[in-house]
């Protein structure tokens, strides 16, 4: 375990996880322009932003109709 808490340990990863991610993420991203699917994963991620974001303004609006209810019901009993 002491190998663990070793500064030297925490070095290599750090080198490791920088030198190694960049090439990574380039081939994947080369390869997605190379064979035209790009526009698939932009179109997807897109595609599920806007879900959620629908999602949420219709959850905004059911809280908002409740939120009155709660307060008209509120006003009726005092």
């Amino acid at each position: 375990m002491k190998f663990f808490k070793t500064p030297i340990f925490f070095t290599i990863i750090l080198f490791a996880a920088l030198y190694l991610q960049p090439a990574n993420a380039y081939a994947a991203g080369d390869f997605m322009r190379e064979t035209g699917k790009i526009n698939v994963v932009v179109g997807v991620i897109l595609l599920l932003f806007f879900g959620i974001v629908a999602y949420l303004i219709r959850l905004e609006r059911k809280l908002t109709k409740l939120e009155h209810q709660i307060n008209e019901d509120h006003e009726w009993k005092n």
